[in-house]
């Protein structure tokens, strides 16, 4: 006689058996889930197909037919649940054909359907993701969109931005527009901003959020864009210019680069332009205000976080060690080591990459350069210079990057020669009045400095400085300073030109003077806490920032600030991990 039992939860509970009655044995049982199932279960369906079995349906694009099950697709795909569950003709057809997708793409997602593993690469982003707009397999149109973000870079997200913006990506069209607004300065350089239409240069350029040390940057962009093509564009100036806030330049580089743009002078509304700005300058600070128009208004830039590069150095020997600091966290943490030893080269940060220049090996001079991306942690090497250069100066000025003086080995150099990051070429331009080794450089007003060094002919330490103008290629002298300076790191900070530290003979400095453009002169301002020579110098949140050098006898870990609103140098409690002079040293934006 067969025995009737109770109902017994199996797994997970333990309760006394229940009668079949009890309105609660659910709240007693919880539910067994085999997390596993669906996984399985998908795989011996991929199985099923792979082998031909039970598909009912033959999916064709181009010249490719793949075989699968309509439940299986309908599933995961609202365009084919459509299709199948719908009155077209394509739910009872054994054959379908997708014309807007091709066959190798096709495949790949409805491999996904029945695996969920799909691999996004640089070569199939761009028509993967719209094929998965179609399907509606909103999952790898995410990841596409994901993949894109991680690789948005200067020379491409102008391009990513237009992309999103054809497949109705939203997020990624702000993510790529924000991005192109925070590193604006090197976006200008770009293929992709040249080819622009005007309206969307025009939409750019209003920006309030552009991230620019100086309006001049959006004025030679917009020059930079008409000349690309300017038979066509010449005639577009006015409508860009509207949007450039010449107000907010100096008086300097109004009269003698705005004025004298050939550019400006052809249209009569650019000049207008041009005289609202003079006019705002003319007014008392306090009635500036009353000047109510979008080109007086301040940008007001979210700030991207910044990360110091301090490469390469003598320590006591040239090395290849690189480190970063990071602002926000306050700590030092190593990146990818130069391929080779480098110590007394120059250093810029252009384009989205760091551009360690010429130096010395521990053997050599070199005329070697090395590229750095931040984004991939790692280092390429670019066009050579034409000569061997170490104590070199090294800034880049209207996109070009300029290698100053220098000492080859056997003389010091008055050469000079710029690297177009484009072309990935080198060529000479006018050389400086005087030899200069252990030169410093800056750029201010769109003119690029030199600034002290040593001339080898004379053996002494030099108190010139000269002036280079890209538009008439050439040098001249401007104010001395007040001391003499070899190996003094140079700076720009708030549209000022500062000389510190450095030696004149056996004599470290630590004595600081800052030269004004608009007045021709120098003075001095506090001394830092430490006598420094061949230390880096950068500025960044208003700071200007001196790493490392050598006091005379010891190569220096320290690092300190000047903050020119106090007229106070500060020393950064963390110090660098290798003591160290001859480094290069930028401020690059942090990777994200």
């Amino acid at each position: 006689m067969e025995m009737l039992l109770p109902p017994v939860c199996t797994k997970l509970c333990h309760q006394k058996p229940v009668d079949l009655k009890d309105d609660n044995t659910e709240k007693h049982c919880p539910v067994t889930v085999n997390p596993w199932h669906m996984k399985k279960a998908f795989k011996v369906m991929n199985e099923l197909r792979s082998q031909n079995l039970l598909c009912d349906v033959t999916i064709v694009a181009e010249d490719m037919e793949i075989a699968a099950h309509r439940v299986v697709l309908a599933a995961c795909s609202p365009y084919f649940h459509a299709m199948f569950t719908g009155e077209m003709s394509e739910s009872r057809a054994k054959r379908v054909r997708i014309k807007e997708v091709d066959g190798w793409t096709l495949r790949m997602l409805i491999d996904y359907a029945y695996t969920a593993e799909i691999q996004v690469t640089e070569e199939n982003v761009q028509v993967l993701l719209p094929a998965a707009g179609l399907l509606q397999l909103q999952d790898v149109k995410r990841t596409c969109c994901e993949f894109l973000e991680s690789q948005l870079h200067p020379i491409n997200c102008l391009g990513i931005r237009a992309f999103a913006d054809m497949h109705a990506c939203t997020d990624l069209l702000n993510k790529a527009n924000t991005y192109a607004e925070q590193h604006f300065s090197d976006v200008i350089l770009s293929e992709e901003f040249l080819n622009l239409g005007v309206e969307q240069v025009c939409s750019l350029i209003s920006s309030d959020k552009l991230t620019i040390a100086s309006e001049e940057k959006v004025f030679e962009a917009v020059i930079a864009w008409v000349n690309h093509d300017k038979d066509v564009r010449q005639e577009l100036m006015a409508r860009l210019m509207e949007h450039v806030r010449l107000p907010l330049l100096s008086r300097e580089y109004l009269v003698q680069r705005v004025e004298e743009e050939t550019l400006v002078k052809n249209s009569s509304a650019c000049k207008d332009y041009l005289i609202e700005a003079m006019k705002y300058h003319l007014l008392p600070t306090e009635q500036r205000a009353l000047m109510k128009s979008t080109r007086t208004r301040m940008r007001t830039p979210v700030s991207l976080p910044k990360l110091m590069m301090v490469v390469g150095g003598q320590a006591p020997k040239a090395i290849r060690s690189v480190e970063c600091y990071d602002f926000k966290e306050e700590r030092w943490h190593q990146v990818a080591e130069l391929p080779s030893r480098r110590c007394r080269a120059g250093m810029v940060y252009m384009g989205g990459l760091v551009f360690a220049v010429g130096g010395f090996n521990g053997s050599l001079r070199v005329r070697t350069v090395d590229s750095y991306d931040p984004v991939k942690d790692q280092w390429t090497s670019v066009a050579n210079m034409q000569d061997r250069r170490s104590t070199l100066g090294a800034a880049v000025l209207n996109g070009l990057l300029y290698a100053v003086g220098g000492f080859d080995g056997s003389t010091g150099l008055s050469s000079v020669e710029a690297y177009n990051m484009k072309t990935n070429e080198w060529f000479h331009v006018a050389p400086m009045n005087t030899r200069r080794s252990s030169v410093g450089v800056g750029v201010v007003g769109g003119m690029l400095y030199a600034v002290g060094g040593y001339d080898g002919a004379s053996r002494q330490c030099l108190s010139t400085v000269e002036c280079y103008n890209s538009s008439t290629n050439e040098w001249t002298y401007v104010a001395e300073m007040s001391t003499r300076r070899s190996g003094a790191g140079v700076g720009v900070l708030n549209n000022l030109l500062y000389a510190v530290g450095g030696h004149d003979g056996p004599l470290v400095r630590k004595s600081v003077e800052v030269y004004d453009p608009a007045t021709n002169t120098w003075r001095q301002v506090a001394d830092m806490n430490m006598c420094r020579r061949n230390a880096g110098v950068c500025a960044v949140y208003g700071l200007l920032y001196v790493v490392g050098g050598d006091d005379g006898s010891c190569n220096l870990s320290t690092v300190e600030y000047y903050n020119p609103t106090t007229d106070k140098w500060t020393v950064v409690s963390s110090c660098m991990s290798t003591g160290r002079s001859y480094a290069g040293v930028t401020v690059i934006d942090k990777p994200l």
